[in-house]
């Protein structure tokens, strides 16, 4: 018998620990035409088709009170901010080197 894992898993009454960058894959498939409309609505919120899904599912888990309490949130729209020591030997528009 192994231990368990330090993540927790099956078979050690745990519930898997999974870090806010891990994300689960899923295959879905729709009809072409509610993928259609799905994707124009994502556009119109400026979210990819991807994110607009996952909004809908979040909220209609909300809704019907199943959204579990450890679901992390949403990941924020656009880049993600430049770290501290990223931009230190960039050069700034109009400066002279």
């Amino acid at each position: 018998m192994t231990p368990p894992s330090p993540e927790g898993g099956p078979g050690d009454g745990q519930a898997p620990k999974r870090s806010a960058a891990q994300r689960k894959q899923v295959l879905l498939r729709l009809d072409p035409l509610v993928h259609d409309a799905l994707a124009r609505w994502a556009g119109d919120e400026l979210r990819s088709t991807n994110a607009q899904i996952e909004f809908l599912l979040r909220r209609a888990l909300s809704d019907a009170g199943r959204l579990p309490g450890a679901a992390g949130p949403l990941p924020r729209r656009g880049r993600p901010p430049k770290s501290s020591g990223d931009d230190e030997d960039a050069k700034q528009p109009g400066e002279d080197v």
